[in-house]
């Protein structure tokens, strides 16, 4: 079994520190068998450096960008175009032409830059949607390894998919993996429905879909997870940090509600905020009584909408304390910045409530990072939007349309008053799910499909 070859659009590199759940998993499956993780370095310049660094057995090689590249193919196509529309916002693509011939550009760039670094015995595992068509490329330049992708985001509708100019240029290049792995059950089956009607493909047993010309791959459901067992270490630790310790005595024993997001028009936060303020409006008996935390750091303000967003949130902040707070009592607690991880899970260990209600998601760590960090002689009750990805699996969290904010604000007064046996029954179903269904078995799950022989 020869290395692991990852594949993203950053790369965690070993001085750094990062907290998503792709970084340790990718690291842990390196550490295992050795190998290589390829991305962009971060850095803008005038020519495409390659740069290489080892440690511990693994090679981290990432290339630098042009200006004219990055602006293209990260800023223009990935961010502006298909961000949006794998989130089911037509209405905010921005297609340009030169954009997706950045991102062609880009994506050959990378091709090139692999198919010198691989060996014959090489595993390639992609990621995400930056790079769609990077499996065809690499085939183009006569790479026969085993390649699979996996995609981070939702899947909308092919209705939804072929809306955006030259689709099938990108899309149909997924034929080009072994294996595309997505979230959830929906997502396989809007993948399976855009071949089926767009490409011509037809779908054979096993997630196996075979294209006109013969060409077979696989398409599979892979949820991603947690690390459980170190979050609940972490939350469990996190109980003695100063910060922790002064948010429950600022709370003094009020109700706390949390939600952390990044600022991103898919996590449905003004419809948060405006469900909150349903709350109070309608249950004045709460007042005083409970505050949200909103912890939203700010993300691709490059972009107009990103900077209304943050204008939009700031405004109903800013209305719903003026109309409900008291000289001790502040409703609404939002905060643009980040945490570490180790605070994070502090926070969510503290919260009554964990608030995770995004319009779209392909997954959401959040949920379940909330889920783990909670007491088991105590544990909170997570309300959860049924359109991300999370809801398919923890399926005894409070299900809610975040469009709806009567309903949302029903599921938030029903958290609050709800009993500890309620909540203990609640929380131990969602956990025994998180404990089996680990960053570990995801990673395990996905890698031992795509050794399996090619269909």
């Amino acid at each position: 079994m020869g290395r692991l070859i990852v594949v993203s659009n950053r790369v965690a590199m070993p001085d750094q520190t990062f907290t998503g759940g792709l970084a340790s998993a990718m690291d842990a499956a390196l550490h295992e068998r050795g190998g290589l993780w390829f991305g962009w370095s971060g850095k803008i310049s005038g020519h495409h450096a390659r740069h290489r660094q080892r440690q511990d057995g693994i090679d981290y090689v990432t290339v630098d960008l042009a200006r004219t590249d990055y602006e293209n193919y990260y800023a223009g196509f990935a961010n502006r175009t298909l961000w949006p529309l794998l989130h089911f916002r037509l209405g905010l693509i921005d297609y340009q032409r030169e954009h997706l011939d950045g991102y062609l550009r880009v994506n050959a760039l990378f091709a090139s830059h692999i198919a010198e670094l691989l060996e014959p015995d090489d595993t390639v595992w992609v990621h995400d949607y930056h790079l769609i068509p990077l499996g065809a490329m690499l085939r183009e330049r006569r790479v026969g390894n085993r390649i699979g992708f996996f995609l981070h985001t939702p899947l909308p509708p092919a209705a939804a998919l072929i809306a955006l100019p030259r689709h099938r240029e990108l899309f149909e290049a997924l034929a080009q993996y072994d294996l595309v792995g997505v979230h959830t059950e929906r997502d396989r089956r809007a993948l399976e429905d855009y071949f089926i009607n767009e490409v011509g493909a037809v779908a054979e047993p096993g997630g196996v879909l075979r294209l006109p010309d013969g060409r077979r791959f696989r398409a599979g459901v892979f949820p991603i997870s947690i690390d459980t067992a170190e979050v609940v270490r972490a939350a469990r630790c996190a109980e003695q940090l100063d910060e922790i310790v002064q948010l429950r005595h600022s709370l003094d024993h009020r109700a706390l509600i949390i939600g952390v997001d990044r600022l991103d028009y898919s996590k449905g936060l003004r419809q948060r905020f405006e469900a909150y303020g349903h709350l109070l409006d309608t249950r004045p008996a709460l007042h005083r009584k409970v505050s949200l935390l909103q912890i939203a750091p700010p993300s691709r303000s490059a972009v107009p909408e990103y900077r209304q967003i943050r204008r939009e949130l700031e405004r109903t902040a800013g209305h719903l304390n003026g109309l409900y707070a008291a000289p001790d009592w502040v409703p609404i607690r939002y905060v643009n910045q980040s945490y570490p991880h180790a605070v994070l899970t502090g926070f969510y260990r503290v919260a009554r409530v964990g608030l995770v209600t995004p319009l779209r998601d392909g997954m959401n760590l959040v949920a379940k990072e909330y889920v783990a960090s909670q007491d088991p002689d105590d544990p909170g009750v997570l309300v959860l939007s049924r359109f991300a990805g999370a809801a398919q699996e923890l399926t005894e969290a409070l299900l809610v349309n975040p469009a709806d904010t009567a309903e949302v604000a029903d599921a938030l007064a029903r958290a609050l008053g709800m009993s500890l046996r309620e909540r203990c029954e609640r929380w131990r179903a969602m956990m025994d799910v998180l404990e089996r269904h680990d960053i570990t078995a995801w990673r395990n799950a996905f890698l031992g499909e795509l050794r399996q022989p090619p269909p």
